[in-house]
């Protein structure tokens, strides 16, 4: 787990193995069994978790009672309910492990202990934070743009290994599509 976050951190920043040990021995370590909850809707998100392997969907109920899945996150990436972790106010959103998953996490005071000591950290997480507006840029744009069949292509071509790992209903749910017609589209797309 400790390579596996030095390469990560080393896409974006490079650091020191002393750095390394110093930022490793305040993450910790916590597995997480299939349809687990790493955090629930009105409770207050206490940690930013990576994902060392696992799949994790963030959603929320909607006033119909349907589940709404605003985003999925795999090996290697970071997820929180951001707004709830900074502001340590209750979540609108669950976040749910869909097969066993293993991450490591940090909790806000950690995580700023960990800036004030490597100030290289907050560049990195800054960066990771511009990577995840653009993605939800990025998102926002192709559902306002694109027709459901583009958003579903333009997913399957982008995130191949969601379409394997994420069940069929989820995906549709992400893509704001029904599961019947997600159906239709892998049949006609193939």
């Amino acid at each position: 787990m400790k390579e596996q976050i030095k390469r990560y951190f080393g896409r974006y920043v490079e650091f020191t193995d002393t750095e390394m040990n110093g930022i490793y021995s305040e993450l910790e370590v916590r597995d997480f069994q299939k349809k687990e909850f790493l955090l629930k809707e009105n409770t207050v998100c206490k940690y930013n978790y990576f994902i060392v392997k696992g799949v994790v969907r963030s959603y929320y109920i909607d006033e119909k009672g349907n589940e709404k899945i605003t985003q999925f996150a795999i090996d290697n990436w970071w997820v929180t309910n951001m707004e709830s972790f900074l502001k340590e106010i209750p979540s609108t959103q669950y976040l749910q492990a869909l097969e066993e998953t293993t991450v490591l996490y940090l909790s806000k005071e950690a995580l700023e202990k960990l800036y004030s000591k490597y100030p290289k950290l907050e560049r990195l997480f800054r960066i990771i934070t511009e990577n995840m507006l653009i993605a939800n840029l990025r998102k926002s744009d192709i559902f306002l743009q694109m027709r459901s069949k583009e958003r579903y292509i333009n997913f399957a071509k982008t995130f191949p290994d969601f379409m394997q790992r994420v069940p069929q209903y989820m995906i549709a749910s992400y893509l704001e599509i029904t599961p019947e017609y997600l159906s239709e589209l892998r049949r006609n797309t193939k």
